[in-house]
């Protein structure tokens, strides 16, 4: 059922019946250890390049969701998932291996969301039985295509974020129990003239800020009516330009209630600067961490609202801004 504009009531409510998790020797530094399925060791995945390595991770985040749940690969109908790297090749060559009908997805460091609303649109309207979701990144391959590469060594900038290497995949089912998605809200592209890809989160701060205004707008729901509001990957300085918007605009979101995934997966004393980044980052976070604390009882309904910057090598060459996108999927558990 389509509630407002641009917002998605799931009234069968589709299972997140398991969950696939992997990240690099980086993550397995950081805060969110314990909640990875598996943590490679290096950043090569024993492949001879790191495009290669980030097919890996998208292969087993999904074999590993299936080994979790039960389900063979030929009980799936559809994998919805994508990256960042040359037309998403590492999610095409990766579904490639699976052998599942797969729909690619592009949408920057909110592809996570992305295929989880359009995932659970398919399973709620009886499209699929069980589907496959998911997003990747890779932290040298990102790094290379968008910036320099990291073997340079070059300086960033305080408003620079770390990317992510690390993959993320969803079960979606049409029965059982789990974690249910109840609704979606899908985003425009906002575009405010920024144009420096060492601050990402200033740039898809405004598009959040967006996505989850029309979120209550169309469902009429109050800000409190989640336990957690979590964004993608806006790190810092997002983060902060996030809450200025909303305090601007008089949404009252409350500061403990809203958090960002960026911020959530590295300690303090590693270098990432404003946080981290990437289309594994929301993926990981998600559906590995918060999902496991919504199981314990934690909280009982969170919005994660995943953000991406939808430029490219060759907008930037041309001068052109950054134009942001996010989308937010709602998930609840009782």
């Amino acid at each position: 059922m389509l509630a407002g504009q641009r917002t998605w009531i799931f009234d069968q409510k589709p299972v997140i019946a398991a969950t696939g998790i992997v990240g690099g020797p980086f993550e397995k530094e950081g805060m969110l250890t314990d909640d990875f399925d598996h943590l490679y060791e290096d950043l090569w995945l024993e492949q001879d390049s790191y495009e290669k390595a980030h097919r890996i991770l998208f292969e087993k985040a999904c074999q590993t969701a299936l080994e979790k749940s039960g389900i063979e690969k030929e009980q799936v109908q559809f994998v919805l998932g994508g990256d960042l790297i040359n037309q998403i090749t590492p999610t095409t060559f990766a579904c490639r291996t699976l052998g599942i009908p797969y729909i690619g997805l592009f949408g920057a460091c909110s592809t996570s969301m992305e295929g989880l609303a359009l995932g659970a649109a398919i399973v709620n309207s009886k499209g699929a039985r069980y589907l496959l979701t998911g997003a990747s990144s890779h932290n040298s391959a990102v790094e290379k295509q968008f910036r320099y590469p990291t073997e340079y060594g070059g300086q960033k900038p305080p408003t620079a974020q770390w990317t992510v290497t690390g993959a993320g995949a969803a079960l979606l089912s049409s029965e059982g129990e789990g974690p249910r998605v109840t609704s979606a809200t899908i985003g425009r592209v906002v575009d405010l003239g920024m144009a420096n890809p060492f601050n990402m989160g200033g740039a898809m701060a405004p598009a959040a800020v967006d996505t989850i205004e029309a979120h209550l707008a169309d469902t009429g729901l109050d800000p409190s009516y989640y336990d957690l509001i979590v964004t993608g990957d806006l790190g810092k300085v997002g983060h902060e330009v996030s809450l200025d918007l909303f305090k601007k605009h008089g949404v009252p979101i409350q500061e403990n209630q809203y958090q960002d995934c960026g911020m959530l997966i590295y300690r303090k004393d590693q270098p990432v600067l404003a946080g981290a980044s990437g289309a594994g980052c929301s993926a990981v976070v998600a559906y590995g961490h918060l999902l496991n604390r919504m199981k314990k009882g934690e909280f009982k309904r969170m919005l994660v609202v995943a953000t991406g910057a939808l430029l490219s090598q060759l907008s930037f060459q041309q001068k052109e801004s950054i134009p942001c996108i996010a989308h937010a999927v709602s998930i609840e558990f009782d």
